[in-house]
């Protein structure tokens, strides 16, 4: 459950000029494995930093545009940011690497995985399709009521969601976490690392995260039926946010795809489960599609 500063950190220039922020854990020669973090934090929070160097694996986690060290890109969609990992892997040398996306950020790496960048993927408390019909009765109105907006006037929901900062979107994990997730967040090690990935994600204001936030909250637009990679969907049983049945209509959507409930934990389960969830996926890392 350890989380550790990065080992390497640095940039890579994209054909537009845009760059992409990216951190590293593990050994530069491991198995590659990008991460997709959660909302508005940047690519210092990783997770199984106590697994990578003894399972052979190079951790290197995204700053998405807009957020942390990566260039804004407004407008953006998922496509683009798949068109965004595609070349910054192309770039680096990693092939079709394994990928891993937490809770806001598991839309994108979904986006990546249909549009076949990535060989491998793991759904970790993914924030689900909330948009979809299926979900209309399942949200608390004020939760429903920003979905709606993000689907009628993504443009005003994303002033909505510029309102937002580190220090508001901390208080809101801690307001909707379960207590099982609190014994991790607000330990002293763990709440400076994560507060730490907070304002580093915001340090350019917070375009990138409403960005972000519509995206994931309005209708997504990714063909889940196209992925052909082996998926990975992991809730843990406690988790009251990220998915209103636990992920199990997203994983049905996805030819193929296993899902992992994990009995004691929330949405802390890419830490309490980490080195579970590093295994299973690196598993796949060199399957063929």
């Amino acid at each position: 459950m350890s989380v550790t500063p990065p080992a390497r950190t640095g940039e890579q220039r994209l054909s537009d000029g845009r760059v992409l922020g990216w951190a590293e854990w593990g050994p530069p020669d491991g198995t590659p494995v990008l991460f997709s973090p959660g909302a508005g934090t940047s690519r210092r929070l990783g997770f199984a930093a106590g697994a990578v160097a003894g399972e052979g694996v190079r951790l290197i986690a995204l700053d998405r545009p807009g957020l942390g060290a990566s260039s804004p890109a407004p407008g953006r969609t998922f496509a683009d940011f798949a068109a965004d990992v595609r070349e910054f892997a192309d770039r680096r040398g990693l092939g079709r690497p394994a990928m891993a996306g937490h809770s806001q950020g598991a839309p994108f790496a979904l986006a990546c995985a249909a549009a076949g960048v990535t060989g491998a993927l793991a759904v970790v408390a993914g924030a689900d399709e909330v948009a979809e019909p299926r979900f209309a009765d399942a949200l608390p109105p004020e939760l429903r009521s920003l979905v709606d907006l993000s689907v009628r006037e993504p443009d005003a929901a994303e002033r909505v969601f510029a309102d937002f900062g580190p220090d508001r979107l901390w208080d809101l994990v801690m307001r909707s976490s379960p207590a099982c997730d609190l014994k991790v967040y607000q330990e002293p090690g763990f709440a400076a690392a994560y507060r730490e990935a907070l304002e580093e994600g915001f340090r350019q204001g917070a375009a990138g995260y409403a960005r972000d936030t519509v995206l994931a909250m309005g209708h997504w637009g990714i063909d889940l039926s196209s992925v052909t990679v082996p998926v990975d969907v992991w809730y843990g049983a406690e988790d009251t946010g990220h998915s209103p049945d636990l992920g199990r209509g997203l994983a049905a959507r996805i030819p193929g795809a296993v899902r992992h409930v994990v009995p004691g934990t929330g949405g802390a389960v890419l830490w309490t489960a980490a080195r579970e969830i590093l295994r299973t996926l690196t598993a796949h890392a060199d399957r063929p599609a």
